[in-house]
């Protein structure tokens, strides 16, 4: 007897629909691509399967599952448009621009009975989950600081694809667009919510965008605790490096690699494991900086669509990280 598949549509075919369409079909026994759209006609045409232009008339399908990786800018208006239609939705973080657009979403969300996600695929990396378990068995004592650092390069070439990148209109500096999953990574270990943002951000090597290279953001949190991020995509040549780091009295894990899939540092006062133990237990070879997340990202939709339960990163869940980078930027903007 065949499994009735969901149905999904990918609305935006540009650089990081490759893994969406990878995701999809990692999980092919419930999932089954019915449409992609994009403005540019091609890039559509390449996903093999009925194309679009206009993302309204893809809305007039019969699709259970929108996927939205567009510009970011554009991110509310289609996810709104989506939910409202009565698809459940997955988008690309950041999910939206302002908190007023992310608000709408989250209630269109609850209003039509349906579910959103954010694509924050870091938070399903086995090293993330490992710190994570750690953070919820209280290993780390009293928390006392947390550091997120990505240390990337972006030239001309990159923002030469679109005209919206480097644009605060419609993509966002490299906080909002580069660093964004890392800091959601920093604030959801932290177990608490920020309560005071310092920031400061500069254009050093970009002139030719609006929007900011480097940024350094100072984080307050409502337990004491206090997080550090330092973010630009102004590292000479290729990207350097991105980590994270959590700080308590009675532990410290430092995790690395191109998207924090390997465990650096791992020690804790009650020597329950080593650093060799959870290194093999985790740590992920990879070969780009999405990892593998979206896979498991898409597996627990499906599982929320089953069992009538939220998503995993939820639109209030997924708001936090964005609302951190809003908040700098008015500090500085």
């Amino acid at each position: 007897m065949s499994v009735k598949k969901l149905k999904v549509a990918l609305i935006g075919c540009g650089r990081i629909s490759y893994k969406h369409v990878e995701a999809i079909n990692n999980n092919k026994n419930k999932l089954k691509l019915v449409a992609a759209c994009d403005l540019i006609n091609k890039r559509a045409q390449e996903k093999g399967v009925p194309v679009f232009e206009d993302y309204r008339d893809v809305l007039k399908e019969d699709i259970d599952i929108v996927t939205i990786a567009t510009d970011s800018g554009s991110h509310a208006k289609i996810a709104l448009a989506a939910l409202n239609e009565g698809k459940h939705v997955i988008v690309e973080k950041p999910m939206a621009l302002s908190s007023d657009d992310a608000d709408k979403m989250i209630k269109a969300a609850t209003n039509n009975k349906v579910k959103l996600s954010i694509s924050h695929q870091n938070r399903f990396n086995p090293t993330v989950q490992k710190l994570r378990e750690a953070v919820e068995k209280k290993r780390f004592g009293k928390l006392i600081a947390g550091n997120a650092r990505i240390l990337w390069n972006r030239g001309k070439n990159y923002y030469e694809q679109a005209s919206w990148r480097g644009t605060y209109a419609q993509d966002g500096g490299c906080l909002m667009n580069q660093c964004i999953h890392n800091i959601d990574l920093l604030q959801w270990m932290m177990g608490s919510k920020v309560e005071k943002v310092n920031a400061m951000i500069g254009n050093f090597t970009h002139s030719y965008i609006e929007a900011e290279d480097y940024g350094s953001l100072q984080l307050r949190f409502k337990n004491g605790a206090i997080g550090n991020i330092e973010g630009t995509v102004s590292v000479y040549a290729t990207n350097l490096k991105e980590t994270l780091m959590i700080m308590g009295e009675d532990g410290i894990v430092e995790l690395g690699g191109q998207a924090v899939n390997e465990i650096l540092t791992w020690r804790f006062k009650d020597n329950r494991d080593s650093l060799e133990e959870v290194q093999l237990a985790a740590n992920q070879s990879i070969d780009n900086v999405y990892g593998f997340g979206h896979t498991l990202l898409y597996k627990d939709m499906i599982e929320a669509i089953e069992e009538g339960r939220e998503p995993y990163i939820n639109g209030e869940s997924g708001k936090i990280a964005m609302k951190i980078i809003l908040d700098a930027y008015e500090v500085c903007l």
